[in-house]
């Protein structure tokens, strides 16, 4: 059975791990390419888009795949829609973690978008800890009265960033002890983040927690309708397994 499996998530990564061991299925697993040093996996894999729609269905047709699992992330609307809109009839799975929720003590302002973020963050100049990615930096420019910390896995187009921003590459991971260590070291007041969900990046909720610092959070996309979805791994692989 051949399986087509977008990734880029740990969820992906703990499924394509699955798959590689099970010789019922041959996977192919595809990686858009917004990390420069991917980890490696152990399956085959391409990196780089499909051309779109019309690109992915092709590859589906031309590949014989006989089923696709979206593992991209939670914020990646596009390529799930595209994944939608392509697969045409090869079964499709949407595998995506449960996003976050408010523990008491949590102080969450939502927004729908970045551009909301900016005007959340308010008049009052305020040390900032940006965790969001490396591609929605630049509606913060509009907003230099802060003093910003950026924390990406791969370095900022320079020209996104805001004026006299700090930046820091990681990759999670991250523990409490480590995140409690990063806001006291930078004084940090506010932290703007995306609603991704998992534990690898967790704990900097709960060191604001702690310290009564407010996140501003942004919501996910809606979903498609009429799309399967499944938590984790295992639910993903036993989906793939009412086909054989």
């Amino acid at each position: 059975m051949k399986v087509l499996l977008l990734g880029g998530t740990t969820e992906a990564s703990a499924l394509a791990r699955l798959l590689a061991a099970d010789a019922r299925f041959t996977a192919t697993l595809s990686l858009a390419g917004a990390t420069r040093a991917p980890r490696p996996q152990p399956l085959p894999w391409r990196i780089g888009g499909f051309g779109g729609i019309e690109g992915l269905r092709r590859y589906l047709a031309e590949e014989r795949v006989d089923l696709l699992v979206d593992a991209t992330h939670p914020f990646a609307a596009q390529m799930t829609r595209h994944a939608q809109a392509a697969a045409g009839a090869t079964p499709l799975l949407r595998l995506e973690r449960p996003a976050w929720t408010p523990a008491p003590g949590d102080t969450w302002l939502p927004v729908p978008d970045m551009s909301a973020a900016v005007r959340t963050l308010g008049e009052a100049p305020r040390r900032v800890l940006l965790t969001i990615g490396q591609k929605e930096l630049a509606p913060f420019r509009a907003a230099p009265w802060h003093h910003y910390v950026i924390r990406s896995v791969d370095p900022p187009d320079p020209a996104s960033l805001p004026p006299g921003a700090e930046v820091i590459t990681a990759t999670g991971p991250f523990a409490l002890e480590a995140e409690r260590a990063l806001l006291e070291r930078h004084g940090i007041e506010v932290i703007v983040t995306k609603n991704s969900g998992g534990t690898a990046t967790a704990a900097k909720l709960a060191a604001a927690r702690e310290r009564g610092i407010p996140v501003v959070m942004m919501e996910r996309p809606i979903p498609p309708p009429d799309l399967e979805r499944v938590p984790d791994a295992e639910g993903a692989m036993r989906w793939l397994l009412r086909y054989l």
